[in-house]
């Protein structure tokens, strides 16, 4: 692992470097992107600093200084070429007093990158009780105050599933804690809107452009039940077949998501 803390390259990359005063340590004030690396090279960088800006901008923070975010990637991939591996980018309020109210001192902008496991070839899902509040003051943003996700996300690990799914507050299908959700139903590829509360995904979008697709929003459980075939999209699982959602099982990938994958690796050199 190689980190990356406002303008310096850290000796000891688990070394303290962060204050215990930071409004992102102390009440979730920040916002990531997750970006995977290929053969040294990270993939769709720049529509994921893009989404960095809009999300520090929804949450009320500057945006954050590009070039001094890209001396950071450029440092940690300097350091160590990965043959597979995932950036996280962290941009914070900065250090400010304990409590809500942020402080004056600046930005805290934070590059990590480490080698990463090739994604599984399919996914089991589970649904999850939690609704996702589409119509919440983060919703659509990628903000550090990941808590729901954490709860989420070992609910479905404890059923013996990798990924959970979450519905809105009216019922509708929304994301998961770490993807977005594409399904079939009735020969035609579907996904949820924006206005699902899900969050704008890098690979969701670059699915719709290259695959084609449907943005719906449709009651979960109706889904649940009836799609044909259901696949993730997210930076570290490219498009990943799911074969057990709940009680459902398939033998194997449906012929659009394989058409979906070959179309995606096709074309995923032009996001370097």
């Amino acid at each position: 692992m190689h980190a990356w803390v406002d303008g310096s390259l850290l000796l000891d990359p688990t070394a303290a470097a962060v204050r215990v005063t930071d409004h992102g340590l102390t009440v979730g004030d920040g916002v990531f992107e997750s970006v995977k690396v290929v053969d040294g090279r990270p993939f769709a960088l720049g529509p994921h600093l893009d989404r960095l800006e809009r999300s520090a901008l929804g949450l009320g923070l500057e945006a954050p200084d590009r070039p001094l975010v890209e001396e950071g990637v450029r440092a940690v991939l300097d350091a160590e070429h990965l043959p597979l591996g995932r950036l996280r980018i962290t941009v914070t309020g900065g250090p400010a007093p304990l409590g809500s109210g942020r402080g004056d001192e600046g930005q805290t902008v934070v590059v990590v990158a480490v080698p990463m496991a090739p994604a599984a070839a399919s996914a089991a899902v589970v649904t999850v009780p939690w609704p996702r509040n589409e119509r919440g003051a983060t919703a659509g943003l990628k903000t550090t105050s990941y808590a729901e996700n954490v709860i989420a996300l070992a609910h479905a690990q404890r059923q013996g599933a990798d990924e959970a799914l979450l519905a809105n507050t009216v019922g509708d299908l929304c994301e998961g804690t770490g993807s977005n959700v594409f399904y079939v139903t009735d020969g035609e590829l579907r996904t949820p809107t924006l206005a699902s509360g899900c969050l704008a995904g890098v690979t969701r979008a670059l699915v719709l452009e290259w695959c084609g697709g449907v943005e719906v929003d449709a009651p979960l459980a109706e889904v649940a039940a009836g799609a044909s075939e259901v696949f993730l999209v997210s930076t570290t699982r490219d498009v990943q077949p799911v074969l057990r959602w709940d009680g459902r099982t398939w033998d194997h990938p449906g012929p659009l998501t394989l058409e979906v994958a070959r179309t995606w690796a096709l074309r995923k050199p032009e996001g370097f």
